[in-house]
């Protein structure tokens, strides 16, 4: 059996010190080995719960071997003013870090003394990988960890009277009153209602709607663990953090809970994909949550596990002033040409959560009128849009239907949220070469790839060349905060000429970066577009009624650049030099080619 020599070290330390025995060692080593690479558990983690080992004796001696100091409460004075700092920065903590910081025990104890931008944080396993990810949302560009047992930690918590999520906070008493009982191959629907009906999984999935609204996330995941634990994610600008972690709970139960508040879904179906609705009034203002559910595969094969993803639909989000959408001067100026013709296809191209919708919601209140009769075709209905007549989709009246008939409805402006096949794609087109605005969405990495998609479909390419006024792959990107955003001090040549940026540009260029404040997430506050928007001019449709067999796309790329289109590298770059974003988040969100 190979061992790596990281764990070796550590394993032969724990020997020495007498924690462990070297067949235990062994048997620890082979469990780790046995696990997979996903969730690999450290060794230290693996002795104490499979080994019962004291998780203080270990963690000390881990962290000596990894050169931390130990933390020496009876140095330290613990008065009003300490106490009062810890609570600061817990109360300053934003996007929902607080009880993951709380969870793993991680604690600001106070400054440095003789550099105060240092802060000292105490932790029972200062070698947790997620600290420096967690340390960020401090509000202190620097820090210092030191070990400490968790039981010291527990008590100065207690002292600062530190609360978690105000809803996890109210549930508490409630979850001590849930039990769990062994789990069968066959779920018990009566203890499971017995469990739901307790009332503390129906408050913590009000909870979890009301808090999602408040942190401004988009989606809502809901992952089931093994032992009977749940996870509930918060995506917020685009990236997934954990909102809670509920133990002693059967996942099967937190679902049927979403199932019940759900229209449209069957609690008792557990073996099939179910999309659902939700609608709340929060904060005054009536809030719309779409309902995923998938059924998966876990550790514990007996168990009828489901996934769970709520799309959060918040009509106050929806930007129906164009300006705001923040476009860059080509892309708005071709833009603005394309929407306010009389009639021709408007693409936005991109993959799921590129804000694709919210900006075809932005050009059509930008040309809408009361004179005009404007239809929206959408499966589902995400936003509201007053002004237009938005088609219901249902079981009398599928998608495919309602694109046939709202060429007799007497349209002037149509929006079809996407054109998923041969004969949507035709009526879009009918529809634009019969005098009709018409906007879409479609499934592609870039721009001239759109052509390419529609002539494989059987589109004629005539009938894509004089029907088509614009195509816009769009993507977006995590905004710096303005509050802590700070100059990169040693500059990554090869990452900033991988982007476009000449060696002169790399030398008299400004580079930013991201901090972390109590004000943002990790160093990031937002998020805006960036564009590859490829205006059909005469020289592109002649390209494309040139084509015979195959659709030439770098000629398209070739001869958009020409007429100043920017690829989403390019307009990435331009982010760059706003100082708004990092090198890091355009290489992230564009490819080479791009």
């Amino acid at each position: 059996m190979r061992i790596g020599k990281r764990h070796n070290r550590l394993g032969e330390i724990l020997v020495k010190k007498g924690i462990i025995d070297e067949e235990t060692l062994e048997r620890a080593l082979g469990i780790q080995e046995n696990e997979p690479f996903e969730n690999k558990r450290k060794l230290g983690e693996i002795l104490i719960t499979e080994f019962d080992k004291d998780k203080n004796q270990v963690y000390r001696e881990i962290a000596y071997a990894y050169g931390f100091e130990e933390f020496d409460l009876s140095k330290e004075v613990i008065d009003d003013g300490r106490i009062k700092f810890i609570k600061g920065v817990f109360d300053n903590l934003r996007n929902g870090k607080l009880e993951k910081i709380l969870n793993k025990k991680l604690l600001p104890f106070k400054l440095d003394s003789k550099k105060k931008d240092v802060l000292i944080m105490i932790s029972p396993d200062p070698t947790d990988k997620e600290i420096p990810e967690l340390a960020i949302n401090m509000g202190y560009p620097k820090y210092e960890v030191l070990y400490t047992n968790s039981e010291i930690i527990d008590e100065l918590i207690e002292k600062a009277g530190i609360n978690t999520n105000e809803y996890l906070q109210n549930l508490e008493m409630m979850q001590r009153e849930v039990d769990i009982t062994d789990e069968e191959a066959d779920i018990d629907e009566d203890a499971l209602d017995n469990e739901i009906n307790r009332g503390f999984l129906v408050n913590l999935v009000e909870g979890c709607l009301v808090d999602a609204v408040q942190k401004g996330a988009s989606d809502i995941h809901v992952l089931p663990k093994e032992d009977n634990r749940v996870e509930i994610h918060f995506r917020i600008d685009g990236k997934l953090s954990l909102w809670h972690s509920q133990d002693n709970t059967k996942p099967e139960a937190i679902a049927a809970v979403f199932k019940d508040i759900s229209r449209n879904t069957d609690r008792f179906e557990r073996e099939s994909a179910q999309d659902g609705f939700i609608q709340r009034s929060i904060d005054g203002c009536i809030i719309r949550f779409r309902v995923s559910i998938l059924p998966i595969i876990g550790r514990e094969f007996e168990r009828k596990f489901e996934s769970l993803v709520i799309r959060v639909l918040d009509d106050r989000k929806v930007i129906s002033d164009f300006d705001t959408l923040g476009l860059q001067n080509v892309v708005k100026e071709n833009f603005i040409k394309s929407i306010t013709k009389p009639q021709g296809l408007v693409i936005l191209t991109g993959p799921t959560g590129c804000g694709k919708s919210t900006t075809l919601i932005a050009a059509l209140s930008y040309v809408m009128k009361p004179s005009l009769n404007v239809l929206t075709v959408e499966e589902p209905v995400e936003y509201l849009i007053d002004g237009a007549r938005q088609l219901k989709i249902g079981p009398k009246m599928g998608f495919e239907q309602a694109m046939r008939a709202i060429l007799r409805h007497d349209p002037d402006i149509v929006m079809v949220g996407e054109i998923r096949d041969l004969q949507t794609a035709e009526i879009a087109i009918k529809l634009a070469n019969t005098g009709h605005l018409t906007f879409s969405t479609l499934h592609t990495n870039d721009a001239p790839s759109v052509v390419s998609r529609l002539y494989k479909m059987g589109v004629e390419p005539f009938l894509i060349a004089y029907a088509i006024n614009i195509v816009a792959a769009q993507r977006l990107v995590r905004t710096l905060c303005p509050d802590c955003k700070r100059p990169v001090e040693e500059k990554n040549p090869l990452q900033a000429a991988a982007l476009g940026f000449t060696d002169e540009e790399i030398r008299s260029m400004t580079f930013y970066e991201a901090a972390g404040c109590n004000k943002c997430y990790s160093g990031y506050k937002g998020r805006i577009a960036i564009h590859e928007a490829l205006y059909f001019t005469k020289e592109i449709r002649n390209i494309i009624l040139r084509s015979a067999d195959n659709i030439n796309e770098e000629a398209l790329r070739e001869a958009g650049k020409r007429s100043g289109m920017f690829t989403l590298r390019e307009s990435g770059k331009e982010r760059i030099k706003e100082g708004i974003t990092t090198c890091e988040e355009i290489l992230f969100a564009t490819t080479e080619d791009s």
